[in-house]
């Protein structure tokens, strides 16, 4: 089934592709199933705990976070952007395209525990964190700008260590609406 959703759009995807794929009949994926929409459950299920284990990062490593997330977008990156073109066409799409920022956003918190500790902007800084390391960030740098995997996470370094920087003395404008 992800494998399917790298080739072409959820949209597309039939039962008889998956059966086809897995060499069962469509009977035998609805047995075991029940629907298209349960296998979708299932795929997102499984594929959720790769993602997790494939960016796990040692806590506090600034450096080490993003090779990790670098690497990933660099293997999944096209991928998901593919897939966020299709969340407001598919709901089962918008699904894992929200369950997919959910886990971003606690890998950001995660990772990067220790610098959030006892930070009175602890949210303002997960939501910069979180744009710093996105996959956004990382098609910018590395598929419009041209940039190569080290340079892409130099790049990223910079972001993450200003975002995190103490600020000398903080002047706390009004935010514009």
């Amino acid at each position: 089934m992800i494998t399917l959703s790298e080739e072409r759009l959820s949209l597309e995807i039939v039962l008889a592709d998956v059966a086809e794929r897995a060499g069962v009949s469509v009977q035998t994926v609805l047995r075991h199933f029940g629907s298209r929409n349960e296998l979708f459950e299932h795929a997102q299920a499984r594929q959720v705990e790769a993602v997790r284990a494939e960016r796990a990062t040692p806590v506090g490593d600034v450096a080490a976070a993003v090779d990790t997330i670098v690497t990933f977008y660099d293997r999944i990156g096209n991928w998901s952007l593919r897939l966020q073109a299709q969340e407001h066409n598919d709901a089962l799409t918008r699904r894992t395209i929200e369950r997919g920022r959910r886990i971003h956003r606690d890998w950001v918190e995660e990772v990067f525990a220790p610098q959030l500790a006892d930070r009175a902007d602890r949210e303002e800084l997960v939501d910069l964190l979180v744009i710093a390391t996105d996959v956004l960030t990382w098609k910018i740098l590395r598929r419009d700008t041209g940039l190569d995997h080290a340079s892409t996470c130099k790049r990223m370094r910079r972001l993450v260590t200003a975002v995190l920087q103490e600020p000398a003395h903080r002047t706390d404008l009004p935010e514009r609406s």
